[in-house]
């Protein structure tokens, strides 16, 4: 088991916001939905300029903004750190807009905060990443703040618990799963 190294608690005791961007939200929401202290899992766009984007114009590469999935959750059941932990382990940080097969500006690798400690801790995370030199090549994650979030259609939401049988599931999604219940199962629900 890890030992968590440092927790952000809000000092109002609510819930924390967050925004990853890893590729395909689907995967995304599929990994972070099954973690214990977080409260909801919304995919979505953000990151660009465009307003009220549908999921045609992302996927056009001409809004700017990322797939995404806003994560919810309860800082004094599950620590930042082990967010960014799930988050560099479903996914290549090294790639340049793109994940496997799925390329362009929307699949890009993004860290959206939403206060200034989150923004301090995730760079201090990258930076022991980087210093650990797991990957071969440097990360490309960007770390902005999350200024607007858009909830992509209904028919994204819950898309694996939804489609377990389809080919992307199969071959994308669950060895994602795989991964994430072999490294981490003490974060699990």
């Amino acid at each position: 088991m890890v030992k968590r190294t440092e927790t952000i608690a809000r000092a109002d005791g609510l819930p924390d916001t967050i925004a990853f961007g890893a590729g395909c939200f689907w995967c995304s929401e599929a990994a972070f939905t099954r973690l214990y202290g977080v409260n909801s899992v919304t995919s979505g766009y953000a990151g660009g300029a465009k307003k009220n984007p549908t999921y045609d114009q992302v996927c056009s590469g001409t809004t700017g903004h990322a797939e995404v999935v806003k994560v919810d959750y309860d800082p004094e059941i599950i620590s930042l750190e082990d967010l960014l932990s799930v988050f560099f382990t479903i996914h290549d940080p090294t790639t340049y807009n793109r994940q496997g097969a799925d390329v362009g500006t929307q699949y890009r690798s993004i860290v959206l905060y939403t206060n200034v400690e989150q923004k301090n801790l995730i760079k201090k995370y990258i930076a022991k990443l980087t210093h650990q030199k797991l990957w071969p090549m440097p990360i490309v994650t960007e770390l902005v703040s999350l200024a607007d979030f858009y909830p992509a259609e209904a028919d994204h939401y819950r898309y694996y618990d939804t489609n377990k049988d389809s080919r992307y599931c199969q071959v994308v999604i669950n060895p994602k799963l795989s991964k994430l219940k072999a490294v981490y199962p003490y974060l699990l629900k």
